[in-house]
């Protein structure tokens, strides 16, 4: 079975999947797609029997993680990042921990490693079964949005056709479908691997969340080595809709780092990448932070110029600013990015007459010493 998805963004960005909460639709994530289609290819699902997806019934988790690869195969994506709420952040969950080869990333929004008791869903799943879904309507609303509205959303014209269509999202839901991934909450328990989680992952909370509470949040973050904690106020179960600019920002904080650190090793390589992170200390941890999602997720990432025209400009630009350190790394980022000894003797040689000799004198030096240094040529 194919779920029904839907894609947004520019074709050629980079791949980001968003899962659903239990009950609602991909609809949930529209006030978030403005922000993360500038540079992502987005692709929003609908559970089983949710939205415009097929009436099946799913056994556990891992099913929906599987459906989840599925989508991320006919798109031809060998890996992704993966947003999710609640039910579509246990699938994301799922995926770090039985195919991490897939995830660069996973954000957990209003989610936990355990949902409640296994009994309270085998009831709601009886209920539904019996009732329909309709039977929820009435509690829905005070566990999804929070009684007072953040700053950034004062309850808008806007913001309350997305509550009301969500609503009905739920109300069409199919009921043995929604039984189905009740049962399949009832046996999900991933409290005793967190610990094997190894993909960078952003922990966003509600505090006012009566599903999923900031316990829960805590609980995911204090066990996923490392993991970043967002604790939103004034936001219920769907933080996403009562506070769609603070989910962004982390949400944008959390992809960038994640690109830019996947940048930056691939262009400066890991040994140099593991040495300054072994280096961090908490008064440098701020701006390591900073460049990595500055300088490697923003700038480096973006799809203007190559790698190896933006190490020929970094190199000139080093030359010319005299930042000597600097140049060293970038000469063996310029080699890992494509260019040859000889090129980099060009660009230096150009530096003379447009930076000055002595620095392009001083430039040479350094690259002489790191391309003997590193076996590139001899001395």
């Amino acid at each position: 079975m194919t779920l029904h998805f839907r894609l947004d963004g520019p074709a050629h960005g980079v791949p980001l999947i968003l899962g659903p909460s239990l009950g609602t639709s991909a609809r949930v994530w529209e006030p978030q797609l403005p922000a993360l289609t500038r540079t992502h290819r987005v692709l929003r699902y609908d559970l089983p029997g949710h939205g415009e997806s097929p009436n099946v019934v799913v056994g556990t988790v891992g099913d929906l993680a599987e459906m989840v690869l599925e989508l991320a195969d006919a798109q031809g994506w060998a890996d992704f990042h993966y947003a999710g709420i609640s039910l579509g952040g246990a699938v994301g969950l799922t995926l770090a921990l039985e195919r991490p080869d897939r995830l660069r990333s996973l954000a957990l929004i209003c989610s936990s490693a355990r949902f409640g008791t296994p009994e309270t869903w085998r009831e709601r799943a009886a209920l539904v079964r019996e009732h329909g879904t309709t039977a929820l309507l009435e509690a829905a609303p005070g566990r999804w949005f929070a009684t007072t509205p953040a700053g950034d959303d004062l309850r808008s014209a806007t913001g309350d056709e997305l509550r009301h269509a969500l609503l009905g999202d739920l109300a069409a839901t199919d009921r043995d479908a929604y039984a189905g991934c009740c049962d399949a909450l009832a046996e999900f328990d991933a409290r005793a691997d967190l610990d094997k989680v190894a993909v960078p992952v952003l922990v966003v909370a509600g505090r006012q969340d009566p599903a999923t509470p900031p316990a829960d949040a805590r609980e995911l973050a204090d066990g996923i080595e490392p993991a970043t904690l967002v604790e939103i106020p004034a936001a219920a179960h769907l933080a996403g809709i009562d506070a769609p600019a603070r989910v962004n920002a982390a949400l944008d904080a959390h992809l960038d780092h994640s690109m830019g650190m996947a940048v930056r090793r691939a262009v400066l390589g890991d040994a140099h990448v593991d040495r300054a992170i072994a280096s961090t200390t908490t008064f440098t941890a701020t701006f390591q932070d900073f460049i990595t999602r500055y300088a490697w997720g923003e700038i480096w990432t973006r799809p203007g110029l190559d790698r190896r025209t933006r190490s020929c400009i970094t190199l000139t630009v080093l030359v010319a600013r005299g930042n000597l350190d600097e140049l060293a790394m970038h000469v063996r980022a310029a080699l890992i990015n494509g260019l040859t000894p000889d090129e980099i003797g060009e660009i230096l040689l150009q530096c003379a007459v447009y930076c000055g000799v002595p620095a392009a004198n001083a430039a040479f030096a350094v690259a002489q010493r790191v391309l003997t240094e590193d076996g590139v040529i001899t001395a």
